[in-house]
């Protein structure tokens, strides 16, 4: 039998959306609470019979996130960019309407408008902001009131801590993504490459084929954005800059050595890619090392000091 933690945690994580709230309580009437087994959760056979309650419930958990929990991790990603490129461009975020919901709602901490220097890189900040505040509302749409609040997010150490990290500035110095073009476009590009690896990684979790012809849809927006903000830095030669933050996601997230930079044997990689010209994937905590700025096992940190909002939240 489950013990009512796991129950507990089912019943909110099938409360994220009502296809998955269905799911669950067709499945729950159809076999019991009582008697349901950590296969039916996972896809796969029953645990051993002497393997411990609390590992079948752990597993249980973590294998089956629901397709709410994967589009609620996805709309804090969203919050985040839309938090970044909104004050570049406009000097203010998002507004109240678009961040409440379901946990702890948090502030801004940072942020100011950019003094661009070229006409083009403040069009294409102004075209990726616009289109950072429509997913976040798209998001909040598909979720309803199951769709978690803005967390507590800080644009302003975090990229300082991220670019002491890459040895892009002294140990003792700071980094402002806000004071001028360059800058900015450097802070967007520790971003972007980590949405559009984000979404194809969490696109093999969704079930739902609606949310995953959205996603699908997000991650193309998010690839257009990565190539912009790529082709923006390669023709500033700012490569080596670049490097530098590419092998700092690289330390962060894990074993792999996936992240690439805008160069490869001296020619132009504005496309990230395998041999097979297809991008790569990060898991969820993948993604959380990055944007935790933790390479550990932790709830918190870096651009979110009090973690996101969700199931979802726990990086490594």
């Amino acid at each position: 039998m489950f013990g009512k933690k796991l129950v507990k945690e089912m019943i909110g994580r099938s409360a994220e959306n009502a296809t998955d709230r269905r799911r669950f309580l067709q499945s729950a009437g159809a076999v019991g609470l009582g008697v349901v087994g950590a296969g039916l959760l996972s896809g796969g056979a029953s645990a051993a019979p002497d393997e411990s309650l609390a590992a079948q419930e752990e597993a249980a958990v973590t294998a089956a996130p629901s397709d709410g929990a994967v589009l609620n991790f996805a709309l804090n990603l969203e919050y985040l960019e839309a938090e970044f490129y909104l004050h570049a461009v406009n000097g203010e975020g998002l507004a109240s309407t678009f961040t409440s919901g379901k946990g702890t709602l948090g502030g801004v901490t940072g942020g100011r408008k950019v003094t661009f220097e070229t006409a083009a890189v403040r069009q294409y900040a102004q075209e990726i902001a616009n289109d950072e505040r429509a997913h976040v509302n798209f998001l909040r749409g598909a979720l309803g009131s199951a769709a978690v609040a803005r967390p507590a997010i800080n644009i302003r150490d975090s990229f300082t801590a991220a670019a002491r990290a890459a040895k892009l500035i002294g140990a003792n110095d700071t980094f402002d993504p806000y004071a001028n073009e360059n800058n900015f476009l450097l802070a967007a590009y520790l971003f972007e490459d980590v949405g559009v690896t984000a979404y194809k990684g969490a696109a093999p979790l969704i079930s739902n084929k609606t949310y995953l012809e959205a996603a699908a849809g997000i991650l193309a927006v998010e690839a257009y954005h990565a190539a912009t903000i790529r082709t923006s830095l390669f023709e500033k030669g700012l490569s080596e800059q670049v490097q530098k933050l590419s092998d700092a996601r690289n330390a962060l997230d894990g074993a792999a050595n996936d992240d690439q930079g805008l160069m490869i044997n001296d020619r132009a990689n504005i496309n990230p890619t395998n041999k097979s010209g297809i991008a790569f994937s990060r898991t969820p905590g993948r993604v959380l090392n990055i944007v935790y700025l933790n390479p550990g096992k932790v709830s918190k940190g870096g651009f979110y000091p009090k973690g996101v909002n969700g199931s979802v939240r726990v990086s490594g």
